[in-house]
């Protein structure tokens, strides 16, 4: 966990802090990140507090600072930010530093790097009021400058994370990665976010739809950073830490239907193969074919174990919230019940063995017919293997639902 220090900003002779004082209540903070921001970071501020002043908000900016080497503490604290000083590195550490100090009801928070619009404060502000969980900024809708986004971001990074987020999760949002959103404090504890880099931003989402809270979503504007620097975001390797996350916290589309999939398939090869060669527009299939078929039957059974095991312990861990559907299937599905249909796989797969010897001794364990054989052989072996996975299986799901129960 990252540990934080909060320090009160300054207010020096010619600055301004139209923020909330020490002991009055505060509706919303607005909370930055920051690393070496210098540029901007007190511009950012300026442009905050001015917001909240322009619409009577009492409020206050908390820039959170993860180890600033140049002035941009200084800057933010003169122009009237609260400075919370986040040790562990991270923009996801960051953010979470600057949330827990937060003092609002409802927090907004925004890239340091004056790209984003804070006038639209209000307008964010009226939904959280309205009863939304989670207030996304849409820059796709508000308008991207020119020259703002890098046209793999525009045209395929965001396009295509937020795609797939849609896909995977049933998300409103069409934006997944806008630096700009507010939200209701107590709801993002509810969410209980754990990712430390930039993934944090779709975490949020995630856990705001599994957790069926109230998103919505309002136009911003993205215009060009104010830096002279290269942004801290890494393309590539940003974006594979974006979709990493993604697959991770759905099981049913890294494990689930794949392995749905190979088992339907390799059960269809082998119920169509086992009696004997088939022939399609002259082309041959046999037992070589038949193989592939049992070992896609083995393959999906392990995805489709993969994907109840990740489950179980995302939910134990709190990762995910708990899944009426899955609970319903465990009250069927008992270390019992798998243990008694693996013995039967088992005993298959050794009766079918001692049929194959006996065949071979009937020849004075002599030369086989290889088709005929492996016709006896193969669903033998696929019954032994199968049968010891889903025994073991049985056992470690159980080991990891003793804390669920």
């Amino acid at each position: 966990m990252a540990t934080s220090k909060l320090v009160t900003g300054s207010n020096p002779a010619g600055g301004r802090d139209d923020g909330a004082d020490a002991g009055q209540r505060v509706e919303l903070s607005v909370v930055m990140p920051c690393l070496n921001e210098q540029e901007t970071v007190g511009v950012c501020v300026r442009k905050a507090l001015t917001a909240l002043h322009e619409a009577g908000i009492t409020g206050e900016v908390i820039v959170a600072d993860n180890g600033s080497t140049d002035r941009s503490i200084e800057l933010a604290a003169a122009e009237g930010a609260q400075i919370v000083h986040i040790t562990d590195k991270g923009y996801g550490n960051a953010l979470k530093g600057g949330i827990r100090a937060a003092r609002g009801e409802y927090v907004l928070m925004a890239d340091s790097d004056d790209s984003y619009n804070f006038g639209h404060i209000p307008g964010f502000l009226e939904q959280l009021r309205a009863g939304s969980d989670l207030v996304m900024g849409n820059r796709f809708k508000g308008g991207i400058a020119k020259g703002a986004m890098p046209p793999l971001h525009k045209y395929l990074g965001n396009p295509v994370l937020t795609g797939i987020g849609r896909l995977l999760f049933h998300s409103p949002c069409e934006d997944f990665h806008c630096g700009i959103r507010a939200f209701r404090k107590d709801s993002f504890e509810t969410m209980d976010i754990r990712s430390t880099g930039m993934e944090f931003a779709s975490e949020m989402v995630v856990k705001a739809t599994l957790l069926h809270m109230r998103v919505s979503e309002i136009p911003t504007t993205l215009s060009p950073d104010g830096r002279s620097r290269p942004p801290h975001l890494r393309s590539w390797r940003d974006g594979w830490r974006h979709l990493r996350f993604l697959l991770m916290y759905c099981p049913r589309w890294l494990f689930l239907y794949p392995g749905v999939f190979l088992m339907v398939t390799g059960l269809a090869g082998c119920v169509w193969l086992l009696p004997g060669p088939r022939v399609i527009d002259g082309i041959g299939f046999d037992v070589h074919t038949l193989l592939y078929a049992f070992v896609a039957v083995l393959l999906g059974f392990q995805l489709i174990a993969f994907a109840v095991f990740t489950k179980v312990f995302a939910i134990s861990e709190g990762l995910l919230p708990a899944d009426p559907r899955l609970t319903m299937v465990f009250q069927y599905i008992t270390l019992e019940t798998g243990l008694i249909v693996g013995s039967l796989l088992i005993l298959c797969g050794i009766g079918g063995s001692i049929f194959a010897v006996s065949g071979w001794a009937r020849t004075s364990f002599g030369a086989l017919d290889p088709l005929h054989m492996l016709r006896i052989v193969m669903p033998s072996v696929f019954s032994l293997t199968l049968g010891v996975q889903v025994t073991f299986s049985s056992f470690f799901l159980s080991i990891l639902g003793l804390r669920r129960n």
